[in-house]
């Protein structure tokens, strides 16, 4: 007579570590699609903060050879102003030396914070815009922004191929968060027989 065999639970066990493992991956892959939806939103924010920048860069340059606004050369600058297409204002020192008391480093880190709050710059709103806590008009469905992009315009002398004056622009823009900022700058020249800038 055949005695029964004792039984010793190897498929339970396996059975077991196999739905751990699973589980794990299942936790581990809930958790990678919760990173990569953040990181979507901060790509996507940082570009619509570098589309404000750019917006307030290209209005600047524009306002730059507008024949109709009110420049009247170099100032120090000493207010902070909503642009339009007669309101701007053309500074006689670079942000960076203007924000730090003379020192670079201070006004390059002022330029870089998380909230620049420059002391002094033109405002540009952009049509259609609509900050956070605004009321949002019917039929926007554009998200709202931290703040409207500002820029500054740096007279710095004649360009190099003689022709004409250049002009350093420095602009900034936010996406929908204080966090979500662009900084971006360009070098524009404005020739002889443009527009009289008053420093020709």
């Amino acid at each position: 007579m055949r005695l029964p065999r004792r039984e010793r639970g190897i498929a339970l066990v396996t059975s077991m570590l196999l739905l751990v493992i699973i589980t794990i991956l299942a936790v581990s892959m809930f958790r990678t699609f919760g990173t990569q939806e953040r990181i979507a939103g901060n790509v996507r924010e940082k570009e619509r903060a570098l589309h404000a920048a750019t917006s307030a860069q290209q209005y600047a340059e524009w306002w730059l050879i507008y024949g109709n606004n009110a420049a009247t050369g170099a100032i120090p600058c000493a207010q902070t102003i909503v642009a339009t297409s007669t309101e701007g204002q053309i500074c006689n020192q670079p942000p960076i030396t203007a924000f730090g008391g003379g020192s670079a480093a201070a006004g390059y880190a002022q330029l870089v914070a998380p909230n620049p709050a420059w002391p002094i710059q033109v405002t540009f709103q952009p049509q259609n815009m609509v900050l956070i806590g605004a009321a949002v008009p019917a039929g926007n469905t554009n998200p709202p922004y931290f703040a409207y992009p500002g820029f500054w315009i740096y007279d710095a002398g004649i360009a190099a191929d003689g022709a004409g004056e250049a002009y350093q622009i420095d602009a900034y823009g936010y996406g929908g968060s204080q966090g979500a900022l662009a900084v971006v700058e360009s070098t524009y020249e404005v020739q002889q027989g443009v527009v009289n800038r008053g420093s020709l």
